[in-house]
């Protein structure tokens, strides 16, 4: 798997850009100069909030729950996101600093390899101490001296570092709600932890096909953003053919249309290691999918169980099914595909507008380009041409990951505000589906 960067319903096609305009300087992880101490403290304190907020609803017990190895407890991310600033600004650059508990840097390191030994990813949800109270203890306790560091001022690198964690603890945000929905869902039972949509999903309408021509385009950051991930840029230059993307993302009812045709029971639509997967794992419908008493298909949410809705995005799919759903879709619109995230980003335009939160981390918008559901595209999660990771183990944040995982688009129902940008490179393995992950098509111009 962003800030609300404004983005219109309907983008209008773009221009090719003249050649010159992609840059070959690898953008900075984020731009100096521009937090003042107050701005610093604030940003930081607000985004400290936003995760608390996140686990109201959640039990102790819940907080601790592991349902697979690619998730983690809720508590975890607790103290992960606080470890990470504990690391890497207040033990390197505080003078007289004393951490919390030393053993916290080998239980909440995730994969820095350059930091040290860790816990085992897959037995994160094992460790039943230290508590959750003692994991809020550990919060307060580092967020006490990051208060008082940032009313000092820092320099240009270490706001650049504030920033990285900042925007680090949005992304484990958004893992607070996918994980615990994983992990809830799972019950036979599942309660209700969060509110109902606010307002029923507005009627999708017909595909509208927005035309893109053929030229030559520069993608990636600019370097001009107030902060961008490493893998973001460079800036860089891509010829694309003439192509049209769809004005939505793929809605239930098309999805159910395409399940109903025998989707999930024809070889023929699916990528070899996709139909290992349908058969490894008995898939008949996207992730938290379930039969009614009547046979009519419901859908598992953090506000209880739904009926589906029609209008809604098809939600909790993999890049496998997704894919197999392009295929699908030919017949209903030939040259039908996945687009590739030049041709996503090329389209999304420069502004757009996403769903207001209403607090209920359900998908439920299919109208706009920034909507609820990350979107999987074609392209498979490597550098951009120039692309050189950091030095350090800040280094090992994206760069060791691009091997085996695909790249997603856009954003989420579950993605906090300000965390939003054309730019931003998702990407997980083809398999994933407890993302909020969905379906946007593309096609060749015919």
């Amino acid at each position: 798997m962003p800030f609300a960067v404004p983005v219109p319903a309907h983008p209008v096609p773009p221009h090719p850009v003249p050649a010159d305009a992609a840059s070959p300087v690898q953008p900075p992880l984020s731009l100096p100069g521009r937090h003042r101490p107050a701005d610093a403290q604030a940003r930081y304190r607000a985004v400290r909030q936003e995760t608390l907020a996140r686990t109201q609803g959640l039990t102790a017990e819940d907080q601790t729950l592991q349902s697979m190895p690619d998730a983690s407890p809720t508590k975890w991310h607790l103290a992960h996101t606080t470890w990470f600033f504990e690391t890497f600004l207040l033990t390197a650059l505080v003078p007289g600093y004393q951490p919390f508990d030393p053993s916290f840097r080998y239980l909440f390191n995730s994969y820095y390899e350059g930091v040290g030994e860790r816990w085992p990813r897959p037995a994160r949800g094992l460790l039943s101490r230290p508590t959750v109270a003692q994991v809020l203890d550990y919060r307060a306790h580092v967020d006490r001296a990051m208060d008082a560091w940032l009313a000092g001022g820092v320099d240009a690198r270490a706001a650049a570092l504030l920033e990285l964690g900042l925007q680090h603890e949005q992304q484990h945000q958004e893992l607070i709600i996918t994980d615990i929905k994983h992990a809830l869902l799972l019950h036979p039972f599942p309660a209700g932890v969060f509110p109902p949509p606010a307002t029923p999903a507005l009627s999708a309408g017909e595909v509208v096909w927005r035309g893109v021509p053929a030229g030559l385009y520069a993608i990636g950051a600019t370097g001009q953003e107030d902060f961008i991930f490493d893998n973001e840029g460079p800036r860089h230059k891509v010829w694309l053919e003439a192509f049209e993307i769809a004005d939505r993302v793929v809605t239930n009812a098309e999805y159910l249309d395409f399940m109903a045709d025998g989707g999930y029971r024809r070889p023929d639509l699916w990528l070899s290691d996709g139909w290992a997967t349908v058969q490894a794992q008995g898939w008949q419908a996207p992730l938290y999918w379930q039969r009614g008493d009547e046979g009519e298909w419901q859908v598992k949410t953090l506000s209880g169980v739904r009926a589906i809705d029609p209008n809604e995005p098809v939600c909790h799919v993999s890049q496998y099914e997704a894919d197999a759903y392009a295929k699908w879709a030919e017949a209903r619109w030939p040259g039908a595909r996945l687009p590739t995230e030049a041709e996503w980003e090329i389209a999304a335009g420069e502004a757009g507008q996403r769903p207001g939160d209403d607090g209920s981390f359900h998908a439920h918008t299919a109208t706009g380009f920034y909507g609820d559901v990350w979107e999987w595209t074609a392209s498979a999660y490597t550098g951009y041409p120039g692309y050189r990771p950091p030095d350090g183990a800040i280094g090992e944040y994206n760069g060791k990951f691009m091997s085996g995982q695909m790249v997603l688009r856009g954003g989420s129902r579950a993605t906090p505000a300000g965390h939003v940008r054309k730019t931003y490179r998702n990407f997980f393995p083809p398999a994933a589906r407890w993302q909020f992950s969905g379906i946007r098509l593309a096609r060749t111009t015919p």
